[in-house]
């Protein structure tokens, strides 16, 4: 099972501003869905006649476990009434932290998460604050060659 990171939302407006927030924090957009009445999202896509039925097969395919159940049941009601649901699928710590911290400053009326300490082989984040872009990225700096700045404990012929 994939990690999922779920936050419900008591209106549309905040959920779809912390999605946005996501993306601006480099989450893909394919690791990143927002569902609710007005936006199906990846819920549009289950075979189900009503959203009602879609909320609850596509709910049902991140939440797995019989125990789930009745949770599924329960979160696709209140998205068929007015609240809207941001779901991430983080790869690693470093995302799951910014990904909680950013949820969390939507003020979600509920988290839920599941195997997000399952993911032994999955890493997309960097260790670091740092992105790895920054090692690319030649302003200022002493180093006179990309592979100057990307290994700075090594030494190679000067150019």
């Amino acid at each position: 099972m994939s990690a999922v990171l779920l936050a419900v939302f008591n209106d549309y407006e905040t959920a779809d501003r912390v999605r946005l927030e996501l993306f601006r924090d480099g989450f893909p957009t394919d690791r990143v869905d927002l569902t609710a009445v007005c936006d199906l999202g990846r819920a549009a896509c289950q075979p189900a006649a009503q959203p009602l039925g879609k909320f609850i097969q596509y709910f049902g395919t991140l939440f797995k476990t019989a125990d789930d159940h009745e949770y599924v049941e329960s979160l696709a009601g209140r998205i068929d009434h007015g609240a809207a649901a941001v779901t991430v699928h983080p790869r690693g710590m470093v995302e799951i932290q910014r990904a909680a911290k950013i949820i969390e400053s939507g003020s979600p009326a509920e988290v839920a998460h599941r195997d997000l300490d399952n993911q032994a082989l999955e890493r997309a984040a960097a260790n670091s604050e740092q992105p790895w872009i920054r090692h690319l990225w030649l302003e200022k700096s002493d180093a006179h060659c990309i592979y100057c700045r990307m290994f700075e404990s090594t030494h190679h012929h000067a150019h």
